[in-house]
């Protein structure tokens, strides 16, 4: 319910006048300002300029790339990443937004070294080179700010290694199973790695997790997608389909409990279910494409339904569960 609908509704209610409103809305904590505001602000803005700021350099230095010279783009990028780790070791206030900065900056150190001398790499090697390289970093600070756009940065990597061993094309065919298996499987792993099992030793928070976890369903759902609408169903979608299932069953699960992955994995069963459901009934002989639709929105909103209700009572029974065990 929205508090200050309520408040109104209330006031409406028992004919408060104006002074009797304003304090009712104080009381309410309404006329304050939050309470987390002077915590997260300064912080959140400081992430963001570190952010923004290494993003103008890197423009900066391509929008100047012939006046520079190689020596001069060279110099900016390193100085970045050295002056950043320097002050993140300094002030320890201003390391979760320094360590973003320098992040920034090997990433495009590295990119620049692959356009400047034209090592002829796959940019799946580049991407994994820089998230290998910041992996220091990361351990080091220990922050979720930084470990989200490692995780986005290791999803990419993963993606493109899988597009240069299946032909450098976005392509799936029956013997590229393997390299789809192998490239999930990484996947899955990176999500486990930055996950509550680990955060001990990695630092990582639940954003991390959550980029990593919305990439792999994305991934894994979208292969799937392209095998069940191949010439011939490929066995990508129905190890997708089975890969998402089991991965819903592990996180209803008491310990594995995430409300956040269930539902990432919940969606992308329907999807996929839901999908093969539809090519199941237009590929049939001589249906009705207009009843054909109408079943499929049924089934498609039952089905979906079905999940939501699942979902939401797995979700008040963790609660319950942990009400409990505090009481």
């Amino acid at each position: 319910m929205n508090l200050r609908l309520a408040l109104y509704e209330l006031a409406e209610r028992h004919r408060l006048d104006r002074s009797e409103m304003r304090q009712l809305h104080r009381l309410a904590g309404l006329a304050s300002e939050p309470a987390a505001l002077s915590y997260w602000l300064p912080r959140v803005t400081a992430v963001l300029a570190a952010a923004l700021g290494g993003l103008g350099l890197i423009f900066w230095i391509a929008a100047n790339w012939e006046t520079l010279g190689r020596f001069g783009r060279f110099a900016l990028l390193q100085g970045l990443v050295l002056v950043s780790c320097l002050g993140a070791l300094w002030r320890p206030g201003a390391r979760a937004p320094l360590a973003v900065l320098a992040f920034l900056g090997v990433g495009a150190l590295f990119g620049y070294f692959g356009q400047t001398y034209q090592t002829g790499a796959d940019p799946w090697q580049l991407f994994a080179l820089w998230a290998v390289l910041a992996l220091p970093l990361c351990l080091t600070v220990r922050s979720d700010v930084v470990w989200t756009p490692w995780a986005l940065v290791a999803m990419t990597a993963i993606s493109l290694w899988v597009h240069a061993h299946s032909g450098h094309r976005w392509r799936v065919q029956a013997q590229d199973l393997p390299v789809h298996l192998a490239g999930w499987t990484a996947a899955v792993g990176l999500v486990a790695a930055l996950g509550p099992a680990l955060r001990r030793y990695t630092g990582a928070g639940m954003w991390a997790q959550r980029t990593a976890l919305t990439l792999a369903v994305v991934a894994i759902t979208a292969t799937a997608l392209g095998g069940l609408f191949h010439t011939d169903v490929a066995p990508h979608y129905a190890l997708g389909t089975a890969v998402l299932a089991l991965a819903a069953f592990v996180m209803a699960r008491p310990l594995t409990f995430d409300i956040y992955g269930l539902s990432a994995a919940a969606l992308g069963c329907n999807v996929l279910l839901v999908a093969g459901l539809a090519r199941w009934l237009f590929d049939g002989p001589g249906g009705d494409a207009a009843g054909d639709l109408f079943v499929l929105g049924l089934l498609a909103a039952g089905l979906l339904a079905g999940t939501v209700t699942a979902v939401l009572g797995l979700a008040r029974r963790r609660v319950a569960v942990e009400a409990g065990s505090q009481a």
